[in-house]
């Protein structure tokens, strides 16, 4: 088996065959190693018009099922830092997201992702859906609901801007406001053709390094938002490798990160709100 990525489709033919046997001749890789990839999301299972992830390595199969595997040895190697548990509320629960964790898989794996993580590891198990999302690149607060009616009511929260989201983010230079008699800034610059409108106010700033330390509020959530709209207004995110200042940025991670979130419950409907801890704030290593 080569370092390459490589796809394998089988056609089962029988009930006596197993997805593993199959896919060790057809990969050339030992059965351990396709129970691993299995564990990891890549090997999907179809039946008629139903396609789904297939970890089970007993699954029964049916003559004209399918076998697909999406086999790539960078992406089943790569690993993240644990994600850590905030609040258990039963049928959601509050997750801090380390940096390089993702919000959603593909059809190569989806053992880097939040919703993954939190199925394995969150006692007693339940499953695992996200309703919103932060970039890649982004750490902080994220929801993560355990059942169908919770992922609905607060995905429907998240789609009527009935939540309150706030970041830290260290931006490069010094921010000021531009009327000196506002604390907060607001930037209103379109993204893509829609509106997107973000309230930036002064925590902090170093001057040795010439590094802010800033809150965010935002009203809208577009993709990379706050990193577009900092950089905007000559403030980009340290660690913005699209938007900053690349011969500056390339050893460092983003520093952005979404410290408190209010949400409404499920439900009641009261609005209930979370914050990070001082320790997995930007504030607590920013000096």
């Amino acid at each position: 088996m080569s370092d390459t990525a490589e796809e394998f489709h089988l056609t089962i033919t029988s009930r006596e065959q197993n997805a593993v046997d199959l896919l060790s001749v057809a990969a050339k890789l030992s059965h351990h190693e396709i129970k691993l990839a299995m564990t990891k999301g890549c090997v999907w299972h179809t039946r008629k018009r139903h396609t789904q992830r297939l970890r089970r390595s007993k699954k029964v199969l049916q003559a004209g099922d399918e076998i697909h595997m999406y086999h790539n040895p960078r992406v089943l190697s790569q690993t993240v830092t644990p994600a850590t548990l905030i609040a258990d509320e039963g049928d959601y629960s509050i997750w801090f997201k380390p940096y390089g964790m993702l919000c959603q898989g593909s059809k190569w794996s989806d053992h880097t992702t939040i919703n993954r993580f939190v199925e394995t590891n969150l006692l007693p198990q339940r499953p695992a859906f996200v309703v919103h999302r932060l970039d890649r690149a982004t750490t902080g607060l994220l929801v993560i609901a355990h059942a169908k009616s919770a992922a609905r009511a607060l995905s429907s929260a998240f789609e009527q801007r009935n939540t309150k989201k706030v970041y830290q983010a260290i931006v490069h230079g010094k921010f000021n406001a531009i009327d000196n008699s506002q604390t907060v800034q607001t930037i209103n610059t379109d993204i893509d053709g829609k509106t997107a409108v973000s309230h930036v106010s002064l925590l902090s700033y170093d001057q040795s390094h010439d590094r802010s330390l800033v809150e965010v509020n935002i009203d809208t959530g577009r993709k990379h938002q706050i990193r577009i709209h900092l950089a905007a207004i000559g403030l980009p995110i340290v660690g913005d490798r699209m938007h900053g200042i690349k011969e500056k940025d390339d050893s460092e991670d983003l520093q952005l990160c979404a410290v408190a979130l209010t949400i409404p419950c499920p439900h009641t409907g009261q609005s209930k709100e979370y914050l990070l801890t001082d320790e997995l704030q930007l504030s607590h290593k920013f000096s």
